[in-house]
Protein backbone atom coordinates (compact mmCIF):
# COMPACT_ATOMS: atom_id res chain seq x y z
CA UNK A 1 0.00 0.00 0.00
CA UNK A 2 1.37 3.42 -0.98
CA UNK A 3 2.19 5.90 1.77
CA UNK A 4 1.06 9.50 1.45
CA UNK A 5 3.94 11.95 1.87
CA UNK A 6 4.03 15.67 2.63
CA UNK A 7 7.12 17.89 2.42
CA UNK A 8 7.47 20.47 5.16
CA UNK A 9 8.69 23.69 3.55
CA UNK A 10 8.52 24.75 -0.09
CA UNK A 11 11.94 26.24 -0.76
CA UNK A 12 14.70 25.01 -3.02
CA UNK A 13 15.67 21.85 -1.14
CA UNK A 14 12.01 20.92 -0.65
CA UNK A 15 11.38 21.15 -4.38
CA UNK A 16 14.55 19.20 -5.16
CA UNK A 17 13.26 16.45 -2.88
CA UNK A 18 10.20 16.03 -5.11
CA UNK A 19 12.16 14.25 -7.85
CA UNK A 20 13.77 11.92 -5.29
CA UNK A 21 10.33 10.95 -3.95
CA UNK A 22 8.91 10.41 -7.42
CA UNK A 23 11.90 8.39 -8.64
CA UNK A 24 12.17 6.25 -5.51
CA UNK A 25 8.52 5.22 -5.51
CA UNK A 26 8.39 5.22 -1.70
CA UNK A 27 5.00 6.91 -1.61
CA UNK A 28 2.50 9.29 -3.13
CA UNK A 29 3.37 12.95 -2.67
CA UNK A 30 0.39 15.02 -1.54
CA UNK A 31 2.03 18.44 -1.48
CA UNK A 32 3.86 20.92 0.75
CA UNK A 33 3.24 22.69 4.05
CA UNK A 34 4.51 26.25 4.43
CA UNK A 35 3.78 28.97 6.99
CA UNK A 36 3.59 31.75 4.39
CA UNK A 37 -0.19 32.31 4.00
CA UNK A 38 0.34 33.84 0.57
CA UNK A 39 1.58 30.48 -0.71
CA UNK A 40 -1.40 28.36 0.40
CA UNK A 41 -3.21 27.04 -2.65
CA UNK A 42 -0.36 27.78 -5.04
CA UNK A 43 1.61 25.16 -6.95
CA UNK A 44 5.32 24.44 -6.53
CA UNK A 45 7.17 21.76 -8.54
CA UNK A 46 3.80 20.45 -9.68
CA UNK A 47 2.26 20.01 -6.22
CA UNK A 48 0.02 22.23 -4.06
CA UNK A 49 0.95 24.05 -0.88
CA UNK A 50 -1.86 22.80 1.32
CA UNK A 51 -1.45 24.96 4.40
CA UNK A 52 0.79 25.91 7.34
CA UNK A 53 3.06 23.58 9.28
CA UNK A 54 0.57 23.15 12.13
CA UNK A 55 -1.58 21.04 9.80
CA UNK A 56 0.73 18.07 10.40
CA UNK A 57 -1.45 17.15 13.38
CA UNK A 58 -4.53 16.91 11.18
CA UNK A 59 -2.91 14.65 8.59
CA UNK A 60 -3.33 11.18 10.04
CA UNK A 61 -1.46 8.36 8.33
CA UNK A 62 0.84 10.71 6.44
CA UNK A 63 4.62 10.68 6.59
CA UNK A 64 6.66 13.87 6.42
CA UNK A 65 10.01 15.09 5.13
CA UNK A 66 11.41 18.38 6.43
CA UNK A 67 12.68 19.96 3.22
CA UNK A 68 14.50 22.96 4.64
CA UNK A 69 18.19 23.83 4.31
CA UNK A 70 19.69 27.25 4.92
CA UNK A 71 23.30 28.24 5.54
CA UNK A 72 22.08 31.28 7.48
CA UNK A 73 20.13 29.00 9.84
CA UNK A 74 22.10 25.74 9.88
CA UNK A 75 19.91 24.23 12.62
CA UNK A 76 16.63 24.91 10.81
CA UNK A 77 15.58 21.25 10.46
CA UNK A 78 16.26 20.54 14.14
CA UNK A 79 14.09 23.49 15.11
CA UNK A 80 11.25 22.42 12.81
CA UNK A 81 11.33 18.77 13.90
CA UNK A 82 11.26 19.88 17.54
CA UNK A 83 8.32 22.17 16.80
CA UNK A 84 6.35 19.42 15.04
CA UNK A 85 6.79 17.03 17.97
CA UNK A 86 6.16 13.90 15.90
CA UNK A 87 7.61 10.42 16.56
CA UNK A 88 10.42 9.20 14.32
CA UNK A 89 8.15 6.81 12.43
CA UNK A 90 6.18 9.76 11.02
CA UNK A 91 9.22 10.88 9.02
CA UNK A 92 10.13 9.28 5.70
CA UNK A 93 13.68 8.52 4.60
CA UNK A 94 14.13 9.44 0.94
CA UNK A 95 16.95 8.00 -1.18
CA UNK A 96 17.05 8.85 -4.88
CA UNK A 97 17.67 5.67 -6.92
CA UNK A 98 20.56 7.48 -8.64
CA UNK A 99 22.38 7.66 -5.29
CA UNK A 100 25.03 4.96 -4.83
CA UNK A 101 24.84 3.22 -1.47
CA UNK A 102 27.63 0.85 -0.45
CA UNK A 103 27.83 -1.86 2.19
CA UNK A 104 27.36 -1.50 5.93
CA UNK A 105 25.47 1.79 5.88
CA UNK A 106 22.85 3.25 8.22
CA UNK A 107 20.51 6.11 7.32
CA UNK A 108 18.23 7.76 9.89
CA UNK A 109 14.59 8.79 9.73
CA UNK A 110 13.79 11.92 7.76
CA UNK A 111 17.10 11.95 5.87
CA UNK A 112 17.18 12.81 2.15
CA UNK A 113 19.87 11.66 -0.31
CA UNK A 114 19.56 13.35 -3.69
CA UNK A 115 20.74 12.03 -7.06
CA UNK A 116 24.45 11.34 -7.43
CA UNK A 117 25.23 11.07 -3.72
CA UNK A 118 27.75 8.30 -2.99
CA UNK A 119 28.16 6.37 0.27
CA UNK A 120 31.03 3.91 -0.06
CA UNK A 121 31.32 1.56 2.95
CA UNK A 122 30.26 1.57 6.61
CA UNK A 123 28.93 5.12 6.47
CA UNK A 124 26.60 6.17 9.27
CA UNK A 125 24.11 8.93 8.46
CA UNK A 126 21.84 10.22 11.22
CA UNK A 127 18.28 11.53 11.19
CA UNK A 128 17.06 14.52 9.14
CA UNK A 129 20.31 14.88 7.22
CA UNK A 130 20.26 16.65 3.84
CA UNK A 131 22.71 15.18 1.33
CA UNK A 132 22.76 17.18 -1.90
CA UNK A 133 23.72 15.92 -5.39
CA UNK A 134 27.18 14.57 -6.23
CA UNK A 135 28.52 14.34 -2.70
CA UNK A 136 30.92 11.58 -1.67
CA UNK A 137 30.93 10.08 1.82
CA UNK A 138 33.69 7.51 2.17
CA UNK A 139 34.44 4.61 4.49
CA UNK A 140 33.62 4.96 8.19
CA UNK A 141 32.30 8.51 7.96
CA UNK A 142 29.80 9.48 10.67
CA UNK A 143 27.22 12.14 9.88
CA UNK A 144 25.23 13.17 12.94
CA UNK A 145 21.61 14.37 13.00
CA UNK A 146 20.43 17.47 11.12
CA UNK A 147 23.63 17.96 9.13
CA UNK A 148 23.45 19.66 5.71
CA UNK A 149 25.93 18.52 3.06
CA UNK A 150 25.68 20.75 0.00
CA UNK A 151 26.37 19.70 -3.58
CA UNK A 152 29.81 18.41 -4.50
CA UNK A 153 31.17 17.95 -0.97
CA UNK A 154 33.83 15.24 -0.53
CA UNK A 155 34.63 13.61 2.82
CA UNK A 156 37.73 11.51 3.47
CA UNK A 157 37.47 8.30 5.43
CA UNK A 158 36.61 8.32 9.15
CA UNK A 159 35.47 11.95 9.12
CA UNK A 160 32.84 12.94 11.69
CA UNK A 161 30.35 15.76 11.12
CA UNK A 162 28.59 17.06 14.24
CA UNK A 163 24.92 17.80 14.75
CA UNK A 164 23.48 20.68 12.65
CA UNK A 165 26.80 21.39 10.92
CA UNK A 166 26.56 22.84 7.40
CA UNK A 167 29.11 21.96 4.70
CA UNK A 168 29.01 24.40 1.79
CA UNK A 169 29.13 23.36 -1.86
CA UNK A 170 32.37 21.79 -3.01
CA UNK A 171 34.00 21.64 0.42
CA UNK A 172 36.71 19.01 0.89
CA UNK A 173 37.12 17.40 4.32
CA UNK A 174 40.34 15.51 5.07
CA UNK A 175 40.21 11.98 6.45
CA UNK A 176 39.74 11.57 10.22
CA UNK A 177 38.75 15.23 10.66
CA UNK A 178 35.95 16.18 13.06
CA UNK A 179 33.63 19.08 12.23
CA UNK A 180 32.05 20.29 15.45
CA UNK A 181 28.32 20.58 16.08
CA UNK A 182 26.80 23.67 14.50
CA UNK A 183 29.93 24.55 12.52
CA UNK A 184 29.62 26.13 9.08
CA UNK A 185 32.16 25.31 6.36
CA UNK A 186 32.26 27.76 3.45
CA UNK A 187 31.83 26.63 -0.15
CA UNK A 188 34.98 25.32 -1.76
CA UNK A 189 36.88 25.21 1.53
CA UNK A 190 39.60 22.62 2.12
CA UNK A 191 39.48 21.46 5.74
CA UNK A 192 42.70 19.81 6.93
CA UNK A 193 42.12 19.76 10.69
CA UNK A 194 39.38 19.60 13.31
CA UNK A 195 36.86 22.45 13.44
CA UNK A 196 35.40 23.44 16.85
CA UNK A 197 31.64 23.67 17.34
CA UNK A 198 29.71 26.77 16.20
CA UNK A 199 32.55 28.26 14.16
CA UNK A 200 32.67 29.40 10.53
CA UNK A 201 35.71 28.20 8.58
CA UNK A 202 36.53 29.21 5.00
CA UNK A 203 39.36 29.05 2.50
CA UNK A 204 42.12 26.74 1.27
CA UNK A 205 43.38 25.66 3.68
CA UNK A 206 40.31 26.52 5.76
CA UNK A 207 40.75 28.91 8.67
CA UNK A 208 38.41 30.29 11.31
CA UNK A 209 36.43 33.30 10.14
CA UNK A 210 34.19 33.87 13.13
CA UNK A 211 32.09 32.22 15.84
CA UNK A 212 28.36 31.92 15.24
CA UNK A 213 26.10 33.82 17.61
CA UNK A 214 23.62 31.92 19.84
CA UNK A 215 20.69 33.67 18.15
CA UNK A 216 21.72 32.18 14.82
CA UNK A 217 21.96 28.75 16.32
CA UNK A 218 18.50 28.96 17.85
CA UNK A 219 19.66 28.49 21.42
CA UNK A 220 21.14 25.36 23.03
CA UNK A 221 21.03 22.13 21.01
CA UNK A 222 19.00 19.24 22.37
Amino acid sequence: MSTDLVIVGAGGFARETVSAIEASGIGSLVGFLDDDPALTGTIRAGYPIIGPLDQVHALDGVQFVVGMANASRPDIRRRIVTRLGLPAERFATVVHPAAQIGVGFTIGAGTVLLAGAVLTADVMVGAHVAVMPHTVLTHDDVIEDYVTIAAGVRLGGSARIGTTAYLGSGALIRESVTIGAGALIGMGSVVLGDVPPDQVWVGNPARRLRTLQPALMGGPRT
